[in-house]
């Protein structure tokens, strides 16, 4: 079966979006949680369970929706990265940011030749109507 870049982008949006959640969830609980034995903190992965499905579904609008909700944990991560004192969360902070990053970019490109196509109908419409 040949893969496109569609495929790609979606594979690379999904497993990003899953290796993200592992991380805040081993983050908090056992790597380096801000209170010894666990932290609260754990349930901003909540945030990023609500588009699992629709990702995984490859759902437009749920995809061009999460592109915006996982720069959230890009700022976290920075902040984290550069502000922890715990030499843990430094390069865990990072790992955040690159796995947003990616993310992010994934989920642009797959969406990209679908807004491109909606374009195209739009300015056929307005053509069309002002006929």
């Amino acid at each position: 079966m040949k893969r496109t870049s569609a495929d790609l982008y979606y594979y690379g949006a999904a497993s990003s979006l899953i290796t993200l959640i592992l991380l805040g969830v081993a983050w908090e609980l056992v790597l380096s949680p801000l209170r010894p034995g666990g932290s609260w903190l754990v349930l901003k992965v909540i945030f990023l369970l609500l588009p699992l499905r629709g990702v995984l579904k490859r759902d437009l609008y749920t995809m061009q929706w999460s592109s915006m909700l996982i720069l959230l944990f890009f700022a976290e991560g920075i902040v984290r990265a550069t502000s922890d004192r715990v030499a843990l969360s430094i390069p865990l902070g990072w790992t955040e940011v690159a796995l947003t990053c990616i993310y992010f970019f994934c989920a642009v490109m797959y969406l990209r030749p679908y807004k491109k196509v909606a374009k195209e109908v739009a300015r056929q419409a307005i053509q069309k109507a002002s006929r």
